[in-house]
């Protein structure tokens, strides 16, 4: 039984102490305590997904985009990974050389032989052959900006059948509307919504959310949008989960290309792609 009642049964001591969860002396303090409750909240959503993969193919193929220190990565791999029988792989995917060399040494040291870290952005990711051509399950945690979106286009070019997103910062379509603020505000009291400097971030962060989650339905897939609870601290906390159910949607991809047409950003139309 563990002495710490907020540690999952089955979880590894040492890791968390190699995460900097645990103390070396196997205490929590606050933070940690913290960080533990979020990486245990995200796992909750992502569990069952997993869990549906392993049970029609035996084993699951996910890739995280952004890893940092691959938190996600090893808890996955800890409470979950390990018990599968069938080839089962975790890629991380980062960019910082020493987060990539510090995740490489660690999944040695554990025995860890499902991981593999990878250093490469988002967008080198999607030709690399480094990765497999098709994976099950594509999640990306405040991958800042631009590299939701590539994020979400890795995953519709290998099939993902699920997509985990926490989006971060979206300042490419924030900007996109300050340039066409003036025209927009000629044309109609639309653009009333994003006038002020204020609005014109947090309105470009929500319509970027938006049409991520219109792209995705636009590729087939279902999207939930909830509220990453227990990140109450962040203002980050949106969760998107989409999984692939069928053909592209003409309907989704119709209203996309309006609302973008609508709020002056038809020059994003290609990083919000959708099918012809």
């Amino acid at each position: 039984m563990n002495r710490i009642p907020e540690i999952r049964p089955g979880q590894s001591i040492e890791l968390l102490k190699e995460l900097h969860i645990l103390t070396r002396d196997g205490k929590l303090n606050q933070d940690s305590r913290r960080k533990l409750k979020q990486v245990y909240h995200l796992y909750q959503f992502i569990e069952p997904l997993l869990q549906e993969v392993a049970t029609e193919q035996g084993g699951v193929t996910l890739v995280d985009h952004g890893a940092g220190k691959s938190y996600l990565g090893f808890i996955l791999q800890d409470l979950f990974f390990k018990t599968l029988e069938g080839p089962s792989l975790i890629y991380g995917i980062e960019t910082r050389d020493e987060l990539v060399d510090r995740s490489r040494d660690l999944a040695q040291r554990l025995g860890f032989d499902g991981m593999r870290f990878l250093r490469l952005s988002v967008a080198e990711a999607i030709v690399s052959e480094q990765l497999p051509p098709r994976v099950d399950v594509v999640t990306a945690l405040h991958a800042c900006d631009t590299a939701t979106d590539d994020a979400i286009r890795f995953a519709l070019e290998k099939q993902a059948r699920f997509i985990v997103l926490v989006p971060c910062c979206q300042a490419e379509v924030a900007a996109a509307l300050r340039k066409a603020k003036g025209s927009a505000l000629a044309q109609g009291e639309l653009a009333e919504l994003w006038r002020h400097p204020l609005h014109t971030r947090e309105f470009g962060s929500h319509i970027t959310n938006v049409l991520r989650g219109l792209q995705l339905e636009a590729h087939g897939y279902q999207v939930n949008v909830t509220e990453l609870v227990g990140w109450e601290h962040s203002m980050k906390n949106e969760l998107i989960v989409a999984r692939r159910k069928g053909p592209p949607l003409r309907r989704a991809a119709q209203r996309l290309k309006a609302l973008l047409a609508d709020i002056g950003l038809e020059s994003l139309a290609t990083r919000f792609y959708v099918p012809v």
